[in-house]
């Protein structure tokens, strides 16, 4: 299997904006954290690489995404269970119709664009941290349409669903992963 080191220097080959790699960084953070949590933490390191690299294709072939990233992968040797778990994420908006089956698919599903949610949420907060924030607070901006308009509300909803969870429970469980790995993100992002 790719290493982590590995999966790093596979990512940054094709991405060089800070915001996605910051995006690839959280949700590695927000997968290892739920494989811990769910009784996975024997396979930390594989969903913490499904996250990593699951927008491996985004940045330069936008129109491809979850399509191009499968071939970027296999040239480069990665394992087909991560190949088809990071094209899972895109279940239903892009051409890879791959749908998620194991709890890892179904948790990059929905953690994805919630991450992306909270994230944005943050940054509207006087401490620009998810250390503080609040489920009402992130409620409120779920609600909002034109706040993070590019976050696919039904995308979160629809996950959320087929982990047989409440919406308020994803979200919950999603600020709590991100407050994890928090400060080793910023710390990370400043040497980008």
């Amino acid at each position: 299997m790719i290493t982590r080191e590995e999966a790093w220097k596979l990512l940054t080959q094709y991405n060089k904006e800070p915001f996605h790699l910051r995006h690839a960084l959280t949700v590695e953070g927000v997968m290892r954290y739920f494989a811990r949590e769910l009784g996975y933490g024997d396979q930390e390191e594989y969903w913490g690489i499904v996250g990593l690299l699951h927008d491996l294709d985004f940045e330069q072939y936008p129109e491809q995404h979850c399509v191009k990233s499968q071939e970027l992968m296999r040239r480069h040797g990665v394992d087909e269970s991560i190949i088809r778990a990071t094209a899972s994420h895109g279940y239903g908006l892009t051409a890879a119709d791959i749908k998620p089956e194991h709890q890892m698919e179904k948790v990059l599903f929905a953690a994805d664009e919630l991450s992306g949610l909270i994230g944005a949420a943050a940054l509207m907060r006087p401490s620009k941290s998810v250390q503080d924030m609040e489920l009402k607070s992130l409620k409120k901006k779920f609600k909002d349409k034109k706040f993070a308009a590019g976050c696919n509300r039904d995308v979160i909803k629809e996950g959320a669903d087929d982990l047989g969870w409440t919406l308020d429970e994803l979200m919950e469980k999603t600020i709590a992963a991100m407050r994890v790995d928090e400060a080793a993100i910023n710390e990370a992002c400043e040497k980008l």
